[in-house]
């Protein structure tokens, strides 16, 4: 490829568009999948926004005929001697767990209700305090949500099956907190709303990180191929040479 510009000729080298034409597939590539990513972050940003308008009283529905992020009132009685504690849990850089209890519901269904954050307390061997008074039947609020999910498999950690309460976890499946407990869990868990008492942190929010940042990025590549483009064109451009 030659083109002359007055007293300037582009000719690139071909390794060096092909180098061009690689890099800005790359990046195109790259910012259409962060595209896509900022949708679903937005599509799940609103569905969560959408579960806060209207409080849904539950019944005797069980939990998979509402969608996630719901926000529901359920009836039932704790059963606070057989506590979970999810290890490896943080909240603004500080380590801790979730605490998890269960609430069986009339008619015997079983849901775990996640009742916030509580700090690590510098030893494994010193769990926090999270025994609360079985007070008979209660009606909490709450989002209708799912446990948290591990990054890596090795992050992950079944309860123990014997020992003493609460028992400590890592990115448990619902199926193994339902094999300690000897009962049957309902598919998903209930977020406590912050206004109740008998919960610690809750700082409820969508999953992912903002849609915003997603589109930032999307065009951050996207600059990187326009990048690319214009450096192909000034290194492909030169001064003949005298006698050329």
């Amino acid at each position: 490829m030659r083109l002359s510009f007055g007293t300037r000729r582009f000719s690139p080298p071909w390794g060096l568009t092909i180098l061009m034409l690689l890099l800005c597939v790359m990046f195109v590539a790259l910012g259409r999948w962060q595209w896509r990513r900022g949708k679903l972050h937005a599509a799940e940003h609103a569905q969560f926004e959408r579960g806060a308008r209207e409080l849904l009283a539950l019944g005797s529905k069980p939990l998979t005929q509402v969608p996630d992020d719901q926000r529901v009132s359920i009836s039932g009685t704790y059963d606070p001697a057989h506590q979970f504690l999810i290890d490896n849990m943080s909240y603004r850089d500080l380590d801790g767990y979730q605490v998890l209890t269960p609430l069986e519901r009339p008619g015997g269904r079983m849901v775990l209700v996640d009742r916030g954050w509580v700090p690590f307390l510098g030893s494994r061997a010193n769990l926090p305090d999270i025994s609360m008074r079985s007070a008979g039947p209660v009606t909490v609020s709450g989002r209708v949500g799912n446990l948290p999910v591990a990054g890596l498999a090795s992050g992950r950690a079944p309860p123990p099956d014997s020992g003493p309460w609460p028992r400590v976890t890592s990115f448990p499946t619902l199926a193994q907190l339902s094999s300690v407990l000897g009962r049957p869990l309902e598919p998903r868990v209930i977020l406590l709303d912050p206004q109740d008492p008998t919960g610690y942190v809750r700082d409820w929010h969508p999953p992912g990180i903002p849609a915003l940042q997603n589109f930032a990025y999307a065009f951050e590549w996207w600059c990187f191929a326009v990048a690319a483009v214009v450096i192909w064109l000034v290194l492909g451009t030169r001064k003949p040479k005298e006698g050329g």
